[in-house]
């Protein structure tokens, strides 16, 4: 069976065959590379799968005094008979997958051919994708911890147009020596050029451990667990609800004093989620450092039971985002991501562009500077930005009266109409306590309004539960989009978004005048939106026919 090879990828050889090793013809442009397999303890990763079923199993012969009916025993069958096919699968996949690395001969019939990275595989159908090295944007080396207790990694190489994942290039598993050895080779083609200044930008400073709980986990984590551990329960058979414990506790907490019991539960959760949070940092930025590999690769390292190690080419970066979520920028941190290509879809992009933790806002410039080689655009006062019009507040004032204070005082208003009068004193204190809540926000959001160009970036800032600054290189704006509704003609404004081919795709600014973003667009990113414009002429003589 031939391989299907594909198409357009430089460096493929079409005389390999699907089972056989290189087979260089004489005159060949490459060298004759030998393949690589994956390190055998992959079978065993991927047994991994067989802990949940056989956790569950266990729990319910504990739960039944040892006494295990005819279901359970289908099911341990059934775990049986996957474990054997899923077995057999991940060995022939193991046999059949191989990479290497092809080099160039050097002298005469190398042409322009340059270093691939070739990776064969597949059950039935073979199939060998051959990437040229300078198309690798980012190398990514995880480790979950059956990973790290079996002394392997899983190896994972961006490349350009690999937004979706569909370009990666992914090896799993690899001993964790071989993984690193693999990566030095894939990047040894950047350039080598010494860094004028300290290649590490940032070290982790255990005194950032206080802005853990001032994220959503402080409070968000502690559901998500309990309906993880719900869930969990559910699934082996365990109604929560009906456990002695559980039904005591709701019974003692009805009972009691509400205006104790409910600060006291606040409280609680509180202390939980706090607790979470800080174990979640230590286990997400243990032993961070973001550092300059060389003077094209910037690599972020970070993880305590999972590592993760992720490098991204200079020239796929395309800014940074200055993040300032309402709890963290009130105790004066942020956090900072990159915007780059070739980090994965949406979810892996969420997971890789972290550059900094939470932490001291003064810290969080300095590393977004740093990232950028560039001061920080917009690191000033709000007002160093160009401000908006007074009528994008008016708008934000009448979104929270409409959406907020409104529907709550309505719905409370007519329950109390209809069951009991103590609900109208509620109506009119949850509208007075809401309209000044929104006010306030409103108010905040819109001083968080701005928008500017600095050099080669263009910055913009917006958002009030999570103050967002982005600085994009002016130079990779692709497109512009300019969004209107009914109700911001008439207010005379327009949302304008860049489109960028990293990161989220696109970046707003909302609320800009509709007069001025056409121009501030054009000054932004030359060359898009010239020939859409429409420029006054020079009146027209009279007694002649203007065109």
């Amino acid at each position: 069976m031939s391989t299907p090879w594909e198409p357009g990828a430089p460096g493929t050889d079409p005389g390999t065959s699907a089972g056989s090793g290189p087979a260089a013809p004489p005159g060949a442009p490459f060298e004759e590379t030998p393949w690589r397999r994956l390190d055998p303890r992959t079978l065993l990763v991927h047994c991994g799968w067989m802990a949940a079923p056989l956790g569950s199993l266990a729990l319910t012969a504990l739960a039944t005094g040892g006494r295990i009916n005819t279901e359970a025993w289908i099911t341990l069958a059934a775990i049986s008979a996957s474990f054997a096919v899923l077995t057999t699968l991940g060995l022939i996949r193991w046999a059949r997958t191989e990479f290497r690395i092809t080099i160039p001969r050097r002298g005469e019939g190398a042409g322009g051919a340059s270093p691939t990275f070739d990776v064969r595989s597949g059950l039935l159908t073979r199939r060998l994708r051959s990437v040229p090295l300078h198309r690798i944007r980012t190398v990514d080396l995880t480790a979950t911890p059956v990973h790290r207790v079996l002394g392997v990694t899983v190896l994972r190489a961006g490349t350009a147009g690999s937004g979706d994942g569909s370009s990666e290039l992914s090896l799993e598993a690899l001993a964790v020596p071989e993984a690193e050895r693999l990566r030095t080779e894939l990047l040894a083609y950047a350039d080598a050029e010494a860094i004028a200044n300290d290649p590490v930008v940032a070290r982790i400073n255990w005194r950032w451990l206080r802005y853990a709980p001032l994220t959503f986990w402080v409070i968000g984590g502690v559901f998500v667990a309990a309906g993880g551990a719900y869930r969990a329960l559910d699934g082996i058979g365990i109604e929560a609800w009906k456990l002695g414990f559980v039904q005591r506790a709701f019974t003692e907490f009805g009972a009691s004093a509400l205006w104790l019991t409910i600060p006291a539960a606040l409280v609680v959760i509180l202390a939980l989620g706090s607790v979470g949070a800080v174990v979640l940092y230590v286990e997400n930025w243990w032993s961070y450092c973001l550092e300059w590999t060389d003077s094209r690769t910037l690599r972020v390292r970070r993880g305590l039971l999972t590592t993760r190690a992720v490098t991204i080419e200079r020239a796929r970066l395309r800014g940074v985002v200055l993040r300032e979520p309402l709890l963290l920028r009130a105790g004066g941190g942020a956090l900072v991501r990159a915007v780059a290509g070739g980090l994965g879809n949406r979810e892996e992009n969420r997971k890789r562009s972290g550059l900094l933790p939470p932490a001291p806002r003064a810290e969080a410039l300095r590393v977004a500077g740093g990232t950028l080689r560039w001061p920080f655009p917009g690191s000033a006062a709000p007002a160093a930005l160009t401000p908006h019009p007074r009528v994008a507040l008016r708008r934000r004032r009448v979104r929270g009266l409409l959406f907020v204070v409104l529907p709550g005082t309505a719905v409370l208003a007519g329950l109390g109409a209809a069951f009991t009068p103590v609900l109208l004193h509620c109506a009119w204190i949850y509208a007075l306590l809401t309209t000044a809540l929104s006010l306030w926000l409103a108010r905040d959001a819109y001083r968080n309004l701005g928008h500017g160009l600095d050099g080669p970036y263009m910055v913009a800032r917006s958002g009030t539960f999570s103050r967002d600054t982005v600085a994009l290189q002016r130079d990779a704006i692709a497109a512009w989009t300019f969004s209107t509704s009914p109700f911001t003609r008439r207010a005379g404004l327009v949302t304008l978004t860049a489109a960028v081919a990293a990161g989220d795709d696109g970046y707003r600014i909302p609320d800009l005048p509709a007069t001025d973003a056409p121009g501030f667009a054009t000054t932004a990113a030359p060359g898009i939106l010239e020939e859409f414009l429409v420029h006054p002429g020079p009146a027209p003589v009279p007694g002649q026919q203007s065109r």
